[in-house]
């Protein structure tokens, strides 16, 4: 008996073990194409999209909250298996002592009841509910790459609106030194009277707007550097120090595709997870279904007990039972007939949202390929304007070294020129964001 006893213990040990695996607290690299970051020519961006991934703790949540529907999944697979349960019990028994077979029994007794409890799935409900449970799962998945697509989409955004911010700020330095010359030749042209105070405050004005500016420059870069921290899951303290490239040098590497095949974005992580959630209502259906149909229990019962004659695990001191039987619910007051009801409505519900989550993919898509598009042609507007800069400036620069123009007039021309290589800063990092966005609507497949 004891043989037999540990063997089926062994059997039962070894089947759970096969779904008790170690929890799996990690995001799928692969799913995310973190390799998109490794084509913008810049030394930084695709080690803190990486540090992002490991450290950001609004994403560690979506990744934990996975675990916790995978486990979920493995609970309801239990349900299909047999439980098998001990108990060690204390029997206190008097009898009347009206036959000399009575006066062997013991007054106190042990008891050691093993019952094996079975719900026969004959009708798969509990097949069902595990495929809904893994539905779920697999929605919760979906769920923590659009987390993640979502915030490696932050990460190069901010990271590229810093570098921005850094040739920003770089250009307004100049322009304030210039403002600054110009003021000082504006102090000495009123000492020698050739212009009035009018003149001279308005180079004070234009000086004064100008460190006006650099410092909200210095203060959204100052923002936008502790924001970046937090995002790759640093403290933001320190946010100064952060390592970072140039935006001169910063450049996407390979080729924005003209159109987006729809087979690319029908994989997106929130239709996909539309089409599971469509799938699992589809399942919960079927177990509502099911539930009007009867329940199949088997109940196995070995004991072993003191009162009888023999050894405590012998045959002669054991009892053995078993119980198999079917349950039919006669009346429940409408409820299986309204978790029915509410099961195809829920059916119908998310059958709407999944055909709008496939228009809205479509519209995102072609949208960032639009704004794409015509970023570009805005982009390529502003560098012909800078070169019309460049060649004004150039032409400023022969003046003055001619002595047809001043150094204050020569300063207001290079100004301008600086102007519109901050806007062409601007716009190239608009258009830089852009691609960003994409990636993050084609659910990163790029």
């Amino acid at each position: 008996m004891n043989k037999k006893f540990t063997l089926l213990s062994l059997i039962i040990m070894a089947t759970l073990s096969l779904f008790v695996l170690a929890p799996c607290f990690a995001v799928d690299r692969n799913d995310l194409n973190v390799e998109f970051f490794t084509r913008f020519n810049d030394d930084y961006l695709f080690q803190y999209v990486n540090e992002a991934i490991d450290n950001n703790h609004n994403a560690k949540q979506a990744t934990i909250r996975v675990e916790e529907y995978r486990q979920g999944m493995k609970t309801q697979f239990a349900q299909e298996l047999p439980s098998l349960s001990v108990a060690a019990d204390y029997l206190g028994l008097h009898v009347p002592e009206i036959s000399p077979a009575f006066s062997n029994i013991r007054k106190n007794n042990f008891v050691l009841p093993f019952v094996v409890n079975y719900e026969a799935d004959f009708f798969l409900k509990n097949r069902d509910k595990t495929k809904s449970a893994k539905k779920s799962y697999e929605m919760s998945k979906f769920d923590e790459q659009s987390v993640y697509l979502a915030l490696l989409t932050d990460v190069a955004t901010v990271y590229t609106n810093i570098l921005e911010y850094d040739k920003l700020i770089e250009e307004q330095e100049k322009i304030v030194d210039n403002y600054n010359q110009i003021l000082n030749d504006a102090n000495k042209k009123l000492a020698r009277g050739v212009i009035n105070t009018t003149e001279l405050n308005n180079s004070t004005s234009k000086l004064e707007d100008a460190n006006i500016t650099l410092e909200n420059l210095l203060k959204q870069r100052e923002i936008l550097l502790m924001q970046f921290a937090v995002l790759i899951g640093r403290n933001s303290e320190g946010a100064n120090n952060i390592a970072r490239g140039s935006i001169d040098n910063f450049e996407y590497s390979a080729v924005i595709p003209n159109e987006i095949e729809s087979d690319v974005i029908f994989s997106r992580p929130d239709v996909k997870k539309a089409e599971a959630g469509l799938e699992k209502a589809k399942i919960d259906i079927r177990v509502a279904r099911k539930e009007f149909l009867p329940k199949f229990n088997i109940t196995g019962i070995w004991a072993f007990n003191t009162i009888a004659p023999g050894s405590f695990f012998s045959w002669e001191s054991s009892l053995a039972a078993m119980l198999a039987g079917a349950t039919q619910d006669l009346f429940t007051g409408g409820r299986k007939i309204a978790n029915l009801k509410y099961k195809k409505a829920k059916y119908e519900e998310l059958f709407e949202q999944y055909r709008q989550t496939d228009i809205e993919a479509v519209k995102e898509v072609n949208t960032s390929l639009c704004i794409i598009k015509h970023d570009t042609e805005v982009e390529n507007g502003v560098n012909e304007k800078l070169k019309l800069e460049t060649i004004n400036l150039n032409s400023a620069d022969k003046m003055l070294s001619q002595g047809v123009i001043s150094k204050s007039q020569y300063l207001n021309s290079e100004n301008r020129y600086i102007s519109k290589d901050m806007d062409l800063t601007k716009a190239k990092t608009q258009r830089l964001v852009n691609y960003y966005t994409l990636y993050k609507t084609v659910g990163g497949k790029i």
